[in-house]
């Protein structure tokens, strides 16, 4: 085997401890390390508005509400299509999630079936947002667990519009279901509707409505009856549809309208009275005004 001369070993060995005092004597810069591991992660926040109707497996009105039927199946079922919202959300990068609880008197969620992960917005609100209470222009994207399309509908299931005595709602000319309503709420903030869940007719209404939106059909009507996935597939598909969604957000475009905002209200029963509005015959109400929260004022108050 080859071996250095000694003498040559001994420089060799000798400039060890030098090299290292002088390393030691090097300052190294950590800064730009330190700062970029430090560095929050910008802000991704995302809107859930959970209704019950277009849930998997509903197909009656005592599935949704009331103390017969399988209302409180259902109610847990609710809360699992939500978490599973939740997850896709937080996997698609989301900083912050808040869940509306949108059905009825908006005390359907427990809130210890829901992620932890999220916030919860439970109960009636006074204000014209109402499903979408507490969105604002800090929320990045908008999801719809659970939704129905409107009264009138062909081929849905539970189709209505906010509450049974509304026939149409529309505004400057374009019928709304709730969701549409719902996202021209979250227009007035910037804020794209990415993902909506339901039956296969309230899915195809949003996106002839909203244009490119993502989206997950759970059931579709055959008569009286339904056809849908299990409860399983149904939030498998949710999780990974709004990943997909929440992560192409920035293909979705906010839903708006013109303003002034001219509002035609048909219902089955008239007789209630909001300011400014008028009656343009039986059961058909109209208003209009420049600020689409004072339209829906209206619309809660006379429907």
């Amino acid at each position: 085997m080859f071996r250095l001369p000694s003498a040559v070993r001994t420089v060799r060995y000798a400039t060890l401890p030098l090299l290292a005092a002088l390393c030691a004597m090097v300052p190294v810069d950590t800064t730009l390390a330190q700062t970029a591991s430090q560095r929050p992660a910008a802000p991704l926040k995302v809107f859930i508005s959970v209704d019950m109707e277009g849930l998997a497996g509903v197909v009656t009105s005592g599935d949704v509400g009331g103390t017969s039927g399988d209302y409180q199946y259902f109610r847990k079922l609710a809360a699992e299509e939500a978490n599973a919202a939740i997850a896709g959300a937080l996997r698609a990068g989301a900083t912050e999630v808040v869940v509306r609880d949108s059905h009825g008197a908006k005390q359907n969620i427990l809130p210890t079936d829901l992620d932890r992960r999220a916030r919860l917005l439970r109960g009636v609100s006074t204000g014209p947002r109402n499903m979408m209470e507490g969105i604002d222009s800090s929320f990045a994207a908008v999801v719809f667990i659970g939704y129905h399309a409107s009264a009138g509908t062909p081929n849905a299931i539970l189709a209505h519009t906010s509450n049974g005595n509304v026939v149409d709602f529309s505004v400057n000319g374009v019928s709304l279901p709730e969701g549409g309503y719902n996202a021209l709420v979250a227009g007035l903030y910037n804020v794209p509707v990415v993902f909506v869940s339901g039956d296969r007719a309230a899915v195809n209404q949003l996106r002839g409505l909203l244009g490119t939106v993502d989206g997950v059909a759970v059931k579709q009507e055959i008569g009286t009856a339904i056809l849908g996935m299990s409860p399983a597939e149904a939030q498998d598909s949710i999780r990974l549809g709004v990943e997909r969604a929440v992560r192409a957000r920035a293909q979705y475009r906010p839903y708006r309208l013109a303003p002034p905002y001219s509002m035609v209200l048909k219902v089955k029963r008239d007789g209630k009275t909001f300011d400014g509005a008028v009656s343009a015959g039986a059961g058909e109400y109209r208003y209009s005004s420049a600020d689409l929260l004072k339209v829906l004022e209206a619309f809660n108050a006379l429907k």
